[in-house]
């Protein structure tokens, strides 16, 4: 943390991840739960040398600094203070004259939680919001569980083998296995062999026994409700839009899935089927896609998530699926034991339920190692949608994935950056059109989860923002905030994700504070005292951005247009686009030039393609 940070935080009165503790000449027995509360969550600060009264927080300095770090530090290797070792790292701050101790506390590994004090695991505690909690007994048996190396689905069980299984659940998966390229044919084993062959079948010293797995992929009713009570995933679509819940409370139609996670997954690809845009059928037997809808990819490795990261173990909480007109959200029991940077990056990630995942990966219902979301990203990015938003709760202990039907470069959006005067490639405009509805924020992850482009190229990205005066760098190649002379162009309270934040209105409040040479660049208007701030285009101003992705001559365009008065045609309608930066004249500096033409810029052909795209959508339906 620097010290720009730690005054920032001392300014807003919001953290979640920062502690403040006074401590000026001894370490407080809070301070421990703190340190166990950060690690057994995300990680997060400790700061000595701030004194908190209600929500008013005092600068007052660590008086014997040494003693203080020596004392904290020294406990946090004493196993009968604290239940693991916690490897801090500390730095030291001076503001106004008051040193400040700063204490970085990482998250404990999975198997080394729950951290606890005074050898007492009824004292651990977890963080949420801006306190440390004490777990309740349910917190700690799930930090126990997911902390032995002893997976829960390859722990075996009590059932008859000839009796516990679906055969037709097993039938099915069969088939389709034999058929996935790559796979070894067992068409001559029996279903027992079968299941042995794939390690959900153990022998022990006491014969041969089910796996957890096995049940839970392919029991039989009785056998998969015996061990799995609740419901499997409980699916909700809702008429209107996610806002409209309090309005509207009850979902419009429900399938409860309770039964085991391959019938489930065919009930699910059903389920879907309905909500589609596109109608698409799936042959039952080998899940070949017909008439594939565009957001297939995205469901399904968002449903197979919901199927196969579930912690089973939890009895008290079922997995939801809710669907919405703006949004579908994916919501589980179980938290992903990866952070969330490394979720999005490639690679196999340490899974909760590793049979299952091995299951479903064999016949290709899991394609990539760990957990799909990159398949998720690259799908719903392809549609033109902001990016999919996640929260791994390590606190609750559990994980949501939410896929919001909106298009990042919106025509508002577009028309914005076209009033810029500046000339974004398409990144560079997804990253821009994802900072203005992210509060004026981006960050290098930002980039990457909107463009799909590797750590040295969102920072090169973000680097080009800052010259052409879109962004300022808050941390030099890290955080970045919207220019300052672009941030009266956003109201103080912001929409909540899935909005948009640069509203007609707001595009028209002040449009002049938005300059050309403020933008970085120097490009000659016609008509700007004129022309009214372009916030909308007419049907002819459409006919002109259609017709001019390639230059046209001004009598090209009165001919093709069928204009009888040419001067109002250019003062009503090509003006406007032209100080608006959808369109541009190739002879700029010579407007009246019998070589000039007038041309789409690059947001004038964005605009043009959202057009084209949004008649082909209105089409299909």
């Amino acid at each position: 943390m620097t010290q720009d940070d730690l005054i920032e935080l001392l300014k807003a009165h919001e953290w979640s991840d920062v502690e403040f503790k006074e401590a000026r000449q001894a370490v407080p027995r809070s301070a421990y739960e703190s340190v166990s509360a950060f690690a057994n969550t995300a990680g997060g600060h400790l700061v000595f040398g701030v004194k908190k009264d209600g929500a008013d927080f005092e600068v007052v300095g660590v008086i014997d600094v040494d003693n203080v770090q020596n004392s904290f530090l020294s406990t946090l290797r004493q196993p009968d203070k604290i239940s693991a070792t916690i490897h801090v790292k500390e730095d030291l701050h001076n503001i106004d004259g008051n040193d400040l101790l700063i204490f970085y506390v990482p998250e404990a590994a999975r198997t080394e939680k729950p951290i606890f004090l005074n050898g007492d695991i009824r004292r651990a505690f977890i963080r949420k919001g801006g306190i440390d909690v004490r777990c309740s007994q349910e917190e700690v048996r799930r930090f126990i569980n997911d902390a032995s190396s002893d997976r829960y689905d390859g722990q075996v069980v009590e059932f008859n083998l000839d009796t516990c299984f679906d055969s037709s659940a097993i039938s099915w998966y069969r088939n389709v296995y034999e058929h996935k390229p790559g796979n070894r044919t067992h068409a001559e084993k029996s279903d027992f062999e079968f299941l042995f062959e794939l390690g959900l079948i153990k022998e022990t010293s006491q014969g041969h026994k089910a796996t957890k797995a096995a049940i839970l992929l392919f029991g039989r009713d009785g056998s998969f409700r015996d061990l799995l009570p609740r419901i499997t995933v409980d699916c909700q679509r809702y008429g209107g839009q996610h806002s409209e819940l309090a309005l509207q409370p009850r979902w419009m139609d429900r399938l409860v899935l309770d039964f085991n996670l391959i019938r489930s997954w065919q009930a699910l690809t059903d389920w879907y089927q309905k909500l589609s845009e596109t109608p698409f059928r799936v042959d039952p037997t080998t899940m070949q896609r017909m008439d594939m809808p565009p957001d297939y990819v995205a469901f399904r490795e968002a449903a197979i998530n919901i199927l196969i990261h579930q912690d089973f173990s939890d009895q008290t909480r079922k997995p939801e699926i809710c669907h919405f007109t703006d949004r579908t959200i994916f919501w589980n029991p179980g938290d992903a034991f990866a952070s969330e940077v490394d979720l999005w990056e490639p690679g196999a990630k340490e899974v909760r339920n590793p049979a299952i995942v091995g299951a479903f990966r064999r016949i290709g219902l899991s394609e990539n190692s760990g957990w799909g979301l990159r398949d998720v990203r690259t799908n719903w990015l392809q549609l033109g949608n902001v990016p999919p938003q996640i929260t791994n709760d390590k606190a609750r202990k559990t994980f949501q994935l939410t896929l919001i039907k909106e298009l990042l470069l919106s025509e508002d959006q577009i028309m914005f950056q076209a009033s810029l005067g500046v000339h974004l490639d398409e990144n560079q405009a997804k990253s821009f059109a994802y900072a203005c509805r992210n509060r004026g924020a981006l960050t290098v992850m930002d980039v990457k989860a909107v463009t799909s482009l590797n750590g040295p190229d969102s920072r090169a990205l973000l680097s080009q923002l800052v010259v052409q005066g879109l962004m300022e760098a808050q941390e030099e190649g890290v955080r970045y905030q919207i220019a300052a002379h672009l941030r009266d162009r956003f109201s103080p309270e912001q929409p909540s994700a899935g909005q948009e934040n640069i509203s007609t209105a707001q595009a028209e409040a002040e449009p002049a504070n938005l300059s050309t040479a403020q933008a970085g660049q120097n490009t000659a208007n016609l008509s700007t005292a004129q022309a009214q701030p372009l916030t909308q285009l007419s049907e002819m101003q459409w006919s002109i951005v259609v017709f001019c992705d390639t230059p046209r001559a001004m009598m090209e365009l009165v001919e093709h247009l069928g204009v009888s008065n040419r001067g109002y045609f250019k003062k009503k309608h090509l003006d406007p686009l032209i100080s608006g930066g959808v369109v541009s004249m190739t002879e700029p500096d010579s407007p009246r030039s019998p070589n000039q033409r007038y041309v789409l810029t690059d947001s004038g052909l964005r605009l043009k393609a959202r057009r084209v795209s949004a008649a082909d959508t209105l089409q299909k339906e």
